[in-house]
């Protein structure tokens, strides 16, 4: 079970359509694919979700060559600095970049004792995971026109519901004027009826906007506002002008506690430095009444690790979100999830339970080599827009 070699792989994968958020608008996202060879003729798979890492998990990889796959503690000590700042490195980014490779041992180790990784962390108490669809405004692109309107946004979402079963939705809101976001969350609210709505703003909002923009959604019956400021401080302001909940993608739990504000975590499985880290994470958090959903944006490398921890961590009980929908490739044999009736299955094969397909990647990694990170225009500017050309 000892580690051999740890190689990276940078890939883009493409949105069908590029969509809008408090930032601008993005139509491609940059992950790094980790493989993690074994003396045993194993290989398990890993994923990075911010970027190109691939020089900081091959540097780190050298330190591991040797080491047994179970090994995550020794694992981590001899990758990361065991401080939470240095002015020599960069912590968060390092963290992140040692998620990946952790998963990928996970994987490896799920691999060669012919266990999904569920059992790996104790066993399934759910075997379908919810998952939220998601809407909002996305550009004209070569092969799907997107939503430009309110009206096609419903649209969308009504169409979600019809052809797929959708039980919960959430999507982008603080990307045009408020009375048209507001026309949005009415017309979606016809078009799904009872089902769950939550909206994210990525802090898109001052305290005062978003008190209006609450005071009229509300009407709607929002279950979560995710994000509708920037800090913990500000949402706990909004606190005694509704009685929806509010989630955040900032991890600080202590902070949390003492304001009783956000309500719940929503991260991914390597930003607190992978599996094991992020499982001990979701275990303080029900022994404080806080709840956790994973975020989307992940190849089907990544996503199959959330949907494992997923079905092994009973507190996971809202539904996480999912672009799946929106993804236009993939680099796994089985290719991206694809949600019915609000949930998908929880992957049944050892360790993730999912292959990587060797074309595939070769086709993301070409592209990002094409497009460059998050990806580059033809003028050399970043493909993340700074703001909706609507507005």
């Amino acid at each position: 079970m000892k580690i051999t070699a740890v190689r990276a792989t940078p890939i883009n994968i493409p949105y069908t359509a590029a969509y809008v958020f408090s930032h601008g608008s993005i139509r491609s996202l940059t992950k790094t694919i980790v493989e993690l060879d074994t003396d045993e003729g194993v290989t398990g798979i890993g994923e990075v979700a911010d970027g190109d890492r691939s020089a900081d998990v091959t540097e780190m990889g050298e330190a591991l060559t040797g080491l047994d796959v179970r090994q995550i503690t020794t694992a981590e000590r001899r990758c990361l600095p065991g401080i939470r700042y240095t002015p020599w490195g960069d912590v968060t980014g390092m963290t992140r970049a040692f998620g990946g490779i952790e998963m990928a041992m996970w994987d490896a180790r799920g691999k060669l004792e012919d266990a999904p990784l569920h059992v790996l962390l104790g066993g399934a108490v759910r075997t379908e995971i919810a998952l939220s669809e998601y809407f909002g405004f996305r550009l004209p692109a070569a092969t799907e026109q997107g939503e430009q309107t309110p009206e096609e946004i419903a649209d969308y979402c009504a169409r979600m519901v019809d052809e797929h079963g959708a039980t919960s939705f959430e999507g982008k809101v603080a990307t045009v004027d408020l009375d048209t976001e507001v026309r949005m969350i009415r017309l979606i609210r016809e078009a799904i009826g009872d089902r769950q709505l939550k909206v994210d703003a990525n802090g898109g909002w001052t305290v005062q906007t978003a008190r209006h923009a609450i005071a009229r959604m509300d009407d709607y019956d929002i279950h979560y506002y995710e994000e509708p400021v920037e800090t913990y401080e500000e949402m706990a302001q909004l606190r005694p002008f509704t009685k929806a909940s509010f989630s955040t993608h900032i991890m600080d739990l202590p902070r949390a506690v003492e304001l009783k504000c956000p309500d719940t975590m929503v991260t991914n499985l390597v930003e607190m430095g992978g599996i094991a880290r992020t499982v001990a994470f979701i275990r303080a958090c029900e022994q404080f009444n806080i709840g956790f959903r994973f975020h989307s944006g992940e190849t089907s490398v990544a996503s199959a690790a959330y949907l494992h921890v997923s079905a092994a961590i009973e507190h996971i009980r809202e539904p996480s979100q999912t672009l799946f929908r929106w993804y236009a490739d993939d680099v796994t044999q089985e290719g991206t999830p694809a949600p019915k009736n609000g949930v998908v299955p929880v992957p049944v094969g050892p360790g993730l339970g999912v292959t990587l397909d060797s074309k595939a990647m070769a086709r993301c990694h070409e592209r990002y080599l094409e497009e460059g990170p998050f990806p580059m225009t033809p003028t050399g500017e970043s493909g993340l827009r700074t703001r909706f050309s609507r507005v």
